[in-house]
Order: structure tokens, then C-alpha cells, then sequence
């Protein structure tokens, strides 16, 4: 352990969050790496990190570990990415320009090991786990995404076969985008796959330079050997276009619920796999995050509610968001009931003068709602069944009423 100043009574109750500012910067460990690590110098403003040592033995010891954990638990998205590991396959740094994706994550200051993958030319990340129980090592657990880089001549041989099966040319059976994407997903199941390809739009830019070449070289005299030469090209069905990649890209997509996302260089293949990693290392923080206690979504407006001064100035928003918390009703219905009685007390007196219970229940039904401005203006009411399910919510006194299906 770190050394420390001899502890007080006195200074019992302040232990945990001294230890707690002294792990809090400290980095962790590497995979089968030594159990403490250096800390740089310290940022300006900030207290200078210390060495930890992370091991079982004593009580102390055990005590620093559960702490530990605690402070793991609640970090914030940004430190979450210290305790991510990015697994680069050495296929991957072999290929032209692959060594920039190494140098982009490092430049980051993200933990790299390179380590043979099932699917050559991929990127797999691992995530620290502390646990509250003292172990042997570190855990290390592997996350289910995947980034695979597709060379442009693998990509465009792939689109090529799948031109050729589309069209009814099936000998040899050569390897699809849909056909790769299911042999990786055998080798890695379980797995969400991403593709990448890189220079796909400098390949469409030197094949529209060539035809532009080839059709001022032919000229007008040799029109018609250029047109057999261009229609040649076509059936052989060598050149690529825009359109047939589009066409395997939807059909990988609605098959398989896989994309491809292009780069225009290795930069930008780099700056996207260091987003990526710091997206998968923030992953798990942000959806302990989002765990409101509710079973519907929230969005962000509405979970920040409507301020209300003592002057009783937003009541009126309060009250029509309390009416578009029905079920299928938008936002010019609310504002049409909301306008009609500017408040629940209002509702509720209306009701009282009707004098009978279908009376009540379509009291609301001929309420205009209007939409647009101008030509595009249109009209409809609230109609009977909002009506029906606004009194019913008013008035009933069934806690287990289901509006949508009274009768």
C-alpha cells in the first residue's frame, strides 16, 4: 500500500474519501501487467497521484479494495475509458496504413494489445471489472462488439459476386457481403459486427477519370467501336458502380442487420475506431444512467418536468402535458382541450353541469383541432374517444381502470 500518515481517532470518519481522492486518478493495470503503476506529473489544480498497489492480504488491504470498487461504480463517462482495452489483431497492422489506427488509440490514451483474432483485420475490446471480493488478478471481461476492416479489393470482389448472383450467374459460388458477414458471425457468435472500408470514393473517382479518358480517345470516328468496347466492359461486369454497391449494402442490411461505414483515408478510419472505443468504454456507465425506476421511456424534457413559480406561472404547460400523456394524442389535441378549459378545475365544473352520463362522456368530442397555417391548414375534432378516456380519467375512482378499453 501507498504510504500514509499515522491515523487518529479523530480522523476515523474522514478515511474513506481521503483514500477515495487517492485512487480516484490512479490508472489500473494492464492485462498480466505488475499490480501498480506510476502516475504522471500532476495537472495543474489537481493533487499529485500516488502509487497503488492492488493485492490480497491484509485487512487494510481488503478494506482499499472494497473502496475501490466504489469509486469504479460511480465513475463519470470519461474515466470510464482508463479501464477499456483495445485487442488489435496483427493481420490488421500488416495491412497499408492499419498502423494508424494503432497510433490514433494510442494517441488517445487508450491500453492497445495486439492478439491473434478469429476474424483477421478486426478490433475486439476488453473491460476491467472490480468486484467487492478479492481475487486472484484482475477480471476481464470480453464486449460483444466487433470492428472488422474490409480492403477495398476483398469489398468490391464481394459486391462484384453478389452483381453476378443477382443475375443468375451462381458458378463457384464465390464468397457475398451476406455470405462473409454469416462465416464471421460463426466464428464470433454473439457478436455485434461493424464494417469498415476504406477509399471506396477514390475507386468510383479513377473509374469515372478512365471513362472520360476512354471516350475522348475514341472520338467520333470510332463511335461505334467505343460503344462496343463500353458495352463489352459492362457485361463482363469487371467495373463497379455506385449502384451496385448499394444494392449488396441493402441487401446485407435487411438480411443481416449489418452496416458498412466508408473512409476516405486511414485518418479517418483511425479517428473513427478511437470513437468508437471510447463509445463501447462508456457504454455500460450510461445505461446504469439511463435506469430511471420507470417501465416506459422518458424523454429529456419530460423527465426535467415544467417549472412552476409561486406565482402559478406553468401550471397551464403542466396541464396540457397531463393531457398528452394519453395514448395517441399529439400535441394540437392537448392544446385544443387545454384551450377549451385552462384547467382541471374548469374540466371538472363543466362536467357537474351535465346532466347525464353520455353527456359527460362526449362533452369534449366536437372540440376543434387545428393543424398548420395557412393553405395547408387542416381541421378535425378531439372526437368521442379522447372525450370518453379524458372523463374517465377525471372521475373514475378504479385505480386499475384501463382507459383504452372501457367500454
Amino acid at each position: 500500500m501507498a504510504e500514509s500518515e499515522p491515523r487518529s481517532e479523530e480522523s476515523e470518519e474522514e478515511e474513506l474519501p481521503t483514500l477515495a481522492s487517492l485512487l480516484q486518478p490512479a490508472l489500473l493495470p494492464p492485462p498480466g501487467g505488475l499490480s501498480h503503476r506510476l502516475s504522471s506529473s500532476p495537472e495543474p489544480g489537481r493533487a499529485a497521484r500516488v502509487v497503488v498497489v492492488v493485492s490480497s492480504g491484509s485487512e487494510e488491504e481488503e478494506e482499499d479494495k472494497r473502496a475501490l470498487a466504489k469509486i469504479l461504480k460511480a465513475q463519470r463517462p470519461g474515466e470510464c475509458q482508463k479501464y477499456i482495452t483495445v485487442v488489435l489483431d496483427p493481420v490488421l497492422l500488416q495491412v497499408e496504413g492499419g498502423g494508424r489506427i494503432h497510433s490514433a488509440l494510442q494517441a488517445a490514451n487508450y491500453s492497445c494489445v495486439v492478439e491473434n483474432q478469429a476474424v483477421p483485420c478486426s478490433i475486439t475490446w476488453r473491460r476491467r471489472t472490480v468486484s467487492s471480493q478479492i481475487e486472484e488478478g484482475d477480471e476481464w471481461t470480453e464486449e460483444p462488439n466487433v470492428l472488422v476492416l474490409l480492403r477495398l479489393e476483398e469489398f468490391l470482389a464481394m459486391v462484384h459476386h453478389y452483381k453476378q448472383e443477382a443475375e443468375g450467374c451462381t458458378e463457384g459460388q464465390k464468397e457475398t457481403l451476406q455470405s462473409y458477414v454469416a462465416h464471421v458471425m460463426e466464428k464470433m457468435p454473439g457478436k455485434i459486427l461493424a464494417l469498415a472500408v476504406v477509399e471506396v470514393e477514390n475507386y468510383f473517382r479513377i473509374q469515372s477519370k478512365k471513362r472520360l479518358q476512354l471516350a475522348a480517345a475514341s472520338g467520333n470516328q470510332e463511335e461505334k467501336q467505343g460503344k462496343r468496347r463500353k458495352k463489352t466492359v459492362k457485361d463482363s461486369g469487371l467495373e463497379i458502380t455506385r449502384l451496385d454497391v448499394e444494392n449488396a449494402l441493402v441487401d446485407l442490411q435487411l438480411c443481416k442487420q449489418v452496416q458498412v461505414s466508408f473512409f476516405e483515408n486511414w485518418e479517418e478510419l483511425g479517428e473513427f475506431a478511437t470513437m468508437f472505443t471510447k463509445a463501447v468504454a462508456e457504454a455500460p456507465f450510461k445505461r446504469e444512467r439511463e435506469k430511471t425506476g420507470f417501465s416506459f421511456y422518458l424523454e429529456k424534457g419530460w423527465c426535467g418536468g415544467v417549472k412552476v413559480d409561486h406565482s402559478g406561472k406553468g401550471l397551464l404547460e403542466v396541464w396540457k402535458r397531463q393531457i398528452q400523456q394519453f395514448n395517441r394524442v399529439s400535441l394540437e389535441m392537448a392544446e385544443a382541450v387545454v384551450s377549451a378549459y385552462p384547467s382541471p378545475q374548469l374540466l371538472t365544473q363543466a362536467y357537474s353541469r351535465c346532466s347525464s352520463e353520455q353527456e359527460r362522456e362526449n362533452m369534449l368530442a366536437n372540440i376543434p383541432v387545428r393543424r398548420g397555417d395557412g393553405v395547408t391548414a387542416t381541421s378535425r375534432r378531439v372526437g368521442p374517444e379522447l372525450s370518453r378516456r379524458i372523463y374517465l380519467q377525471m372521475t373514475s375512482h378504479d385505480p386499475d381502470l384501463y382507459l383504452d378499453f372501457t367500454g
